[in-house]
């Protein structure tokens, strides 16, 4: 169901908003509307535009967090000035240590790339500093693939004039240095350039062996950590002296900032010289809420309230919070993914429930593979809260509820007997079975579309709409007909034919000048040529008489689907060797879960389009606006 909305307009002194948010309005959850959408029109109003004075504060607390034991609560309480204060109090006590901070977190940074640079050549075993005092031999650092070292290690063997030493390797990287006379130093570096070497600069200040060096900038950044946790107790000790003051400012102007917001949805009155601005607020709230706020502000005098039903507001759509019970909780789903009901059409989430997990039991009707899905989709709904395994729960029980109809356990057909009927006995049976069950379901949508229509005060779509009046006696007696004429009855289903379905399919073809009429406007014909009118009205009318036939006829994958898990089963017990009388029984194992998840999934997806093609496309628009709170209640 939709819960019922109430529109509370509050106004009172600009100075006084942030009391009000404080104190009333955190209470609930308050769907704001921008009240500028509504006032724009006057010349006396204007947007709330305030700059948030406290907002670098805030931040400055966000960064002492780390150092506050925030599951501690505040034994006073502060004024936003005096959190601000308190803050970049601390804030200048800790900038020093901060700033060093800073600094060895810099170097660190700094001595972590050197490594990174050095670390792929500590195989290297001679001093790079000797390196660098060699005049006729050039060297350089870098890595090859491995597919061209191996073919570079053809080149050097064969070249007189290089030498390459590998310091260390990987599944895809040689990392070495290769040495060349200066004489050729060019044309052995384009050899080296043509294998896809890349050059590596390794850093000018290191002197020893890359091991050396290596171990030593370990030990470096060791004593660089150690100075960052002496500096972090630092910060602590500075904090701890605090801690209390710190803690109640910094809860302060989190409230007071995430309050602030509040003004984008305000709008606020021009005063003239020496008079108070007041502020106005629009926000729905459910009728519960809504009554626990008006008594709250009836002993507030500095608050002004007006409540109004949503009738009483004809351009404002209300938004829509559905409140269903805990069964039906995971089905919102599906109606959120086709789009949320407007506030005053009906609730499709009981219906989704009804006929999504009834189809689903028909077409994967098994006791076995329905148990498991039960109570696999129970346990993770339980522990996860996922939506889509409470709604696999459900449907587990209409297949356990269909197994025991078709007599079916894990495959095995002859184990249980049926309490109904086994699909595969009668094929044709089981199609024409589901094809009645599908025109039933289009009626009960035709009868909701009716509903919707009442409440929406549409009454030409509720008498001449093709999923109205018209189209549900017009459907209705067709499928009448189709029954009549199968059971050898076929003068009665031809009378029917010319009167209970031709007389509605005519009012559906002229529904538009009818509505017209009912709703007493000049012009009972659209503008335009009269005879393009009636070309339309008849086309309309094939589409119309074909989208009942398709829609129908859509209804047979619900047979078939239930014929489909019969027979893949009958496979897998065929492979699995049942006949014999020695089953493999490994087989019929993995049969079952093969079939479980991929037929599952199958027919949870074509239920659902079933549901939003067949159904929903008849009687649900689905262009409701959700319930947004400003903040969500405090579940304690």
């Amino acid at each position: 169901m939709i819960e019922k909305m109430k529109l509370l307009h509050i106004a009172g002194p600009k100075g006084d908003i942030d009391r009000v948010v404080g104190r009333y309005l955190d209470k609930y959850e308050i769907h704001f509307e921008h009240a500028m959408t509504s006032l724009n029109s006057l010349g006396n109003v204007r947007p709330f535009v305030e700059t948030n004075l406290y907002k670098e504060a805030a931040q400055a607390g966000e960064g002492l967090k780390p150092y506050l034991d925030v599951s501690k609560q505040a034994n006073l309480t502060v004024t936003k000035e005096q959190a601000k204060e308190i803050i970049l109090d601390v804030q200048g006590e800790m900038a020093e240590v901060l700033t060093k901070q800073q600094r060895v977190q810099d170097k660190q940074r700094e001595l972590k790339e050197w490594m990174a640079q050095t670390a792929p050549f500590i195989g290297l075993d001679f001093e790079l500093g000797k390196l660098r005092d060699f005049h006729f031999i050039d060297y350089q650092f870098g890595r090859i693939k491995v597919e061209n070292y191996h073919k570079l290690e053809q080149y050097v063997y064969q070249n007189p004039y290089t030498l390459f030493y590998e310091c260390n390797n990987d599944s895809e990287y040689v990392w070495g240095v290769y040495f060349v006379p200066h004489t050729h130093r060019l044309e052995v570096a384009a050899v080296y350039a043509s294998f896809q070497f890349e050059e590596i600069q390794v850093p000018d200040d290191l002197e020893d062996t890359p091991k050396e060096a290596f171990t030593q900038a370990e030990e470096l950044l060791d004593g660089y950590g150690q100075e960052l946790e002496r500096l972090k107790m630092q910060a602590v000790e500075i904090v701890k002296a605090r801690e209390q003051e710190l803690l109640a400012a910094c809860a302060c102007l989190e409230a007071y900032c995430k309050n602030f917001d509040i003004r984008k949805y305000a709008a606020c009155t021009q005063a003239k010289d020496g008079e108070e601005e007041y502020y106005i607020l629009y926000g729905w709230m459910s009728k519960a809420d809504a009554a626990a706020l008006e008594q709250e502000l009836a002993a507030d005098e500095k608050v002004h309230w007006v409540e109004q039903e949503p009738e009483d507001e004809p351009g404002i759509q209300p938004p829509t919070r559905l409140k269903n019970i805990r069964i039906l909780k995971p089905f919102e789903l599906f109606v959120e993914m086709y789009g949320l009901p407007g506030y005053h059409e009906m609730d499709p989430t009981l219906f989704v429930a009804l006929t999504y997990t009834l189809m689903f039991g028909i077409m994967f009707g098994d006791i076995g593979q329905g148990a498991c899905l039960m109570l696999g989709g129970g346990l993770l709904y339980y522990w996860k809260k996922m939506r889509l395994a409470g709604i696999v729960a459900v449907a587990g029980v209409w297949s356990v509820v269909f197994g025991f109809l078709y007599g079916s356990f894990f495959g095995f057909e002859e184990t249980i007997p049926a309490l109904w009927r086994k699909p595969m006995d009668d094929i044709m049976s089981t199609l024409m079975l589901a094809i009645g069950f599908g025109a039933a379901l289009l009626l009960v949508a035709m009868a909701l579309n009716m509903v919707n229509a009442i409440r929406a005060k549409e009454y030409g779509r509720l008498l001449f709409h093709q999923s109205g009046l018209a189209g549900l006696i017009c459907y209705g007696f067709a499928v009448v007909c189709a029954v009549l004429v199968a059971t050898g009855h076929g003068l009665p289903a031809t009378a029917l034919i010319g009167v209970a379905i031709g007389l509605p399919l005519v009012a559906i073809l002229l529904k538009e000048p009818l509505s017209r009429l009912l709703e007493r406007k000049s012009k009972v014909f659209p503008e335009g040529s009269k005879a393009m009118f009636f070309v339309e009205a008849l086309v309309e009318g094939f589409d119309v008489a074909l989208s009942y036939a398709t829609n129908t006829i859509s209804f047979v994958r619900v047979g078939a689907f239930a014929l489909s898990h019969a027979g893949m089963m009958g496979v897998v017990m065929a492979l699995a060797g049942l006949e014999k009388g020695s089953p493999n029984w490994l087989v019929i194992v993995l049969g079952n879960v093969l079939v479980a998840g991929l037929e599952g999934l199958i027919v949870g997806i074509q239920v659902l389009r079933l549901e939003y093609y067949e159904m929903f496309s008849r009687f649900y628009s689905g262009n409701g606006k959700p319930f947004v709170p400003f903040r969500k209640k405090d579940p304690s």
